[in-house]
């Protein structure tokens, strides 16, 4: 594992491309954190195996993650790591405790936020609970470089709040009709509520890589046929045997076996969205707070 890590680190630094950025201390910006939510259109297309698993591979290149579950309970990360946490957000919202005490060590370094019960209350808080909740959010800037975002299935009024307010939306679906459809519905949903929405695609369980730009292919053409929007391929993830044998084993995939297909496709992923903080167009922690802030008291959706 410490071998590829070091493999992955010298590519980033060896490549302009992903040239991790700094602070910039002569103009005194800081770098900005990349809220990224992770989201589907419905269950069981591997989305939080996926989001845990790129957490890991960013943290393998020197980036600092937090895992935040904004589904109800954390029951699928700990399927897939083993780990139970202590505190939700719930606590955070009941008994004023801080977001930092309430996460805990994830796999090699990575942070986890458990959502739990606290997610179905977030919908319905008075504006001082919000607010209280929103600083909290706001004090994980200086913790992390990405907070991937694992949100619920489907097209709830919570999943949708969480994932707009990301500057940053990935969508997974399989090969599968019903997971092609229900991707379809996820992308018109938040195209209802912003035409300039950036939506990345990743096919997950994949024979190869021509089933891969196939359904890719569909899922486009439908989007800029009927919605005139082109989503964005960010990649694809075999099916393999690997991914079953390591969430029965309860350790994610990347560290199970970090020289397996699947593995790989992931690293090749996270150096991809690495490569696009060059654009310049994340608006970091500040928008997310704004995002969420209107959400819940204007209740958009």
């Amino acid at each position: 594992m410490n071998d590829q890590a070091e493999k992955l680190r010298k590519l980033v630094k060896d490549s302009k491309t992903f040239k991790k950025k700094t602070p910039d201390q002569s103009s005194g910006v800081n770098k900005k954190t990349r809220i990224v939510a992770v989201t589907s259109g419905k269950g069981g297309v591997g989305k939080t195996n996926f989001t845990l698993n790129l957490a890991i591979s960013l943290n393998n290149l020197g980036y600092k993650c937090i895992v935040f579950d904004a589904d109800i309970g954390f029951a699928n990360v700990d399927v897939i790591s083993g780990i139970i946490p202590k505190y939700t957000i719930a606590d955070v919202l009941e008994n004023n405790m801080k977001m930092k005490d309430i996460m805990i060590e994830g796999p090699v370094g990575v942070k986890l936020i458990s959502g739990g019960s606290g997610i179905n209350e977030i919908m319905q808080l008075d504006l001082q609970k919000l607010e209280y909740l929103l600083n909290e959010f706001q004090s994980l800037e200086d913790e992390s470089d990405f907070i991937l975002i694992d949100t619920g299935a489907g097209l709830s009024k919570t999943v949708l709040s969480f994932v707009n307010a990301a500057d940053e939306i990935i969508i997974i679906t399989t090969p599968e009709p019903t997971s092609l459809t229900d991707a379809y519905a996820m992308i018109k949903a938040l195209n209802m509520f912003n035409e300039n929405v950036d939506l990345k695609i990743i096919v997950n369980r994949v024979e190869n890589e021509k089933e891969a730009d196939d359904v890719f292919k569909k899922l486009n053409k439908v989007s800029t046929k009927f919605l005139d929007i082109k989503v964005n391929k960010l990649g694809y993830i075999y099916d393999s045997r690997s991914v079953l044998e390591a969430v029965k084993k309860q350790v994610p995939f990347m560290l199970h076996n970090p020289t397996s297909s699947v593995s790989k496709k992931v690293n090749s992923i996270a150096l991809k969205l690495i490569g696009e903080d060059e654009k310049e167009n994340q608006s970091g922690m500040g928008s997310f707070i704004s995002n969420l802030r209107s959400v819940f008291t204007k209740g958009r959706f």
